[in-house]
């Protein structure tokens, strides 16, 4: 296949076209949009045959792609008639020079003492945080690079290129970091974890910051937690009427072990966090330990695990059982021990909420086992188990109608949605949610009850997939089922159905 050359140092650029594609894309492909036609755009291009390029392009634009190519040099310059010079580091310490962030660790003074940061440094780690919580990002990613730093933010569970950083500035945006979490700037060998404190725009955020050496240099992960964000009410989270209803039913009971079960980054601790605070009454004692604690709920005693002085889950949990606690709430069930002491608890009592780590609901029973623990115990504790993942909604500003395709109303009529259920909609792309055409995002659930049928499969140890029939035939259904009946009423798309449950 021939490909037509374009010298660009010869071709007239418009800024406006050229601005069709993101800079740090642009530069990341070494591309640059030259033209548009309708709905096709020309892209000159270093390596006119990287398809993995030009499907980005596509998926990010929306548009066709005409691929010619150009010099690497001649796209260089190119860069800087389209997008300016590479000024955004500095762009970025202007902004943020009415950024205004108070830290709140008492030991910042302290440690500045022992590394000199300058103030244009702050401010760009500054306008880093405050960008990120504008955007209402959950994570923030500091990555060295060999030649430069990338900085990403991970909005509604995707990561996003924000900007680079000159390596020059690196050792010093990490070390500002450092400072902030009360971390051992000087040690750049082993990982470290801290907490961070701050009040930007009248609100007090922390973030939860992990370091981990890498090849060129420390990179930085920072949790944003906004406790005005976390939604405790159950009912917003994206629950099905029958499953909260199945759900609440569990929660009334007053003994017993309910999980919550997926993958990190999935709600899990939103979940137990809304279910706490339906249970909150001035007449219920509930003690909860976390690693760490993300959110602080009034009238909730809440401790924070330290394995230096041997405060671990199972230390915690069996000082709670001389609390005399109603409720207890584990942050993740990690190992035997732990897991058998939240099973005595269940059996003498206790209302026992806790995560773990498996695919879907009815595997938990098996990993338990797995873990050592007896199936006659867990037959006479478990009430019942949540899996769940976090899909994307539809943006509002930009929603519209989507085409009902033969092979998706298939599908549907497969599932028993009918045909009058469908209201497939997408999101065209807007400034609200970057172009993207999604903005937020709601859980897709299948709740298992543990019905007498399973407690007797559990007890004769009967197979995960003969438990997955008897919790269907219980009502449950599947986090692919829950996810197909959100696509078809037009809250989020089957893409993004598939991304998040495509095994």
């Amino acid at each position: 296949m021939r490909t037509q050359y374009v010298d660009l140092r010869k071709t007239a650029l418009d800024r406006e076209i050229g601005n069709l594609l993101p800079e740090t894309m642009a530069r990341r492909y070494k591309m640059v949009c030259i033209g548009k036609l309708e709905k096709k755009i020309v892209v000159a291009m270093a390596d006119p045959l990287d398809v993995f390029a030009i499907d980005d392009v596509k998926i990010r634009t929306g548009l066709d792609v005409d691929s010619v190519l150009a010099e690497a040099d001649a796209i260089e310059l190119a860069f800087k008639e389209v997008y300016g010079e590479d000024t955004s580091w500095k762009q970025v310490v202007s902004e943020a020079e009415t950024m205004h962030v108070d830290v709140l660790n008492d030991e910042e003074e302290e440690a500045e003492k022992e590394v000199v940061i300058d103030q244009p440094v702050i401010r760009l780690v500054n306008m880093v945080i405050g960008q990120a919580v504008e955007k209402k990002a959950s994570d923030i990613h500091l990555e060295p690079r060999e030649s430069d730093l990338l900085v990403r933010y991970r909005v509604d569970g995707v990561l996003h290129e924000i900007m680079t950083v000159p390596k020059s500035v690196v050792p010093a945006c990490i070390s500002r970091v450092k400072i902030l979490a009360n971390l051992r700037i000087e040690e750049r060998r082993i990982p470290q974890d801290g907490r961070i404190h701050l009040v930007m725009g009248g609100r007090d955020l922390d973030f939860r910051v992990s370091t981990l050496p890498t090849l060129y240099g420390e990179t930085v992960v920072m949790r944003i937690l906004d406790r005005k964000a976390m939604k405790v009410d159950l009912a917003q989270l994206g629950f099905t009427e029958n499953d909260l209803s199945r759900w609440n039913e569990m929660l009334e009971k007053p003994h017993g072990v309910m999980l919550v079960t997926g993958p990190t980054g999935s709600g899990k601790s939103t979940t137990l966090y809304s279910s706490l605070a339906r249970l909150n009454q001035p007449d219920v004692k509930i003690l909860t330990v976390e690693d760490p604690v993300e959110y602080n709920l009034r009238g909730i005693v809440q401790i924070q695990t330290n394995p230096k002085v041997g405060l671990t889950f199972s230390a915690a949990l069996r000082a709670f059982l001389r609390q005399d606690p109603d409720i207890i709430m584990l942050g993740e069930i990690r190992d035997r021990e732990t897991a058998q002491i939240a099973i005595e608890a269940a059996l003498t009592g206790h209302l026992v909420l806790s995560t773990l780590h498996t695919n879907d609901a009815v595997s938990s029973v098996t990993r338990l086992v797995d873990m050592g623990i007896e199936p006659f115990l867990l037959a006479s504790t478990m009430n019942g188990v949540i899996a769940q993942r976090l899909v994307r909604t539809i943006c509002k500003d930009c929603r519209q109608p989507a085409p009902l395709y033969p092979e998706l109303l298939q599908l549907f009529s497969e599932h028993g949605i009918h045909e009058s259920q469908v209201a497939l909609a997408k999101g065209a792309g807007c400034v609200s949610c970057s172009s993207t055409g999604y903005r937020g995002r709601m859980g897709i659930y299948e709740v298992a009850t543990v019905t007498e049928q399973i407690r007797e499969l559990i007890l004769h140890s009967g197979s995960t997939s003969e438990m997955l029939v008897a919790a269907r035939k219980a009502g449950m259904t599947t986090l692919y089922e829950d996810g197909l009946l959100k696509v078809a009423e037009g809250r989020t798309t089957y893409e993004e159905l598939m991304r998040v449950t495509a095994e």
